[in-house]
């Protein structure tokens, strides 16, 4: 194998490890993100859930004025 061609297949390599960490990097940003908003997801529906059970319970009882 010519040299040229090594040091071709070898600059490919180390790009695409580059690439490889780069993606690795963006996932586990992304991942943090999620868990981060899975957790305000889940305060703001028990915050509803708070703010529900305050609320009268709708019923199928006739208003007032009948």
């Amino acid at each position: 194998m010519s040299s040229d061609r090594l040091d071709a297949l070898e600059m490919l390599a180390a790009e695409q490890q580059r690439t490889i960490d780069e993606l690795s990097e963006v996932m586990t940003h992304q991942q943090r993100e999620i868990e981060r908003l899975k957790k305000r997801l889940e305060a703001s529906d028990d915050r509803i859930a708070e703010l529900e059970s305050g609320l009268p319970a709708p019923g199928n009882e006739k208003p007032p004025h009948y």
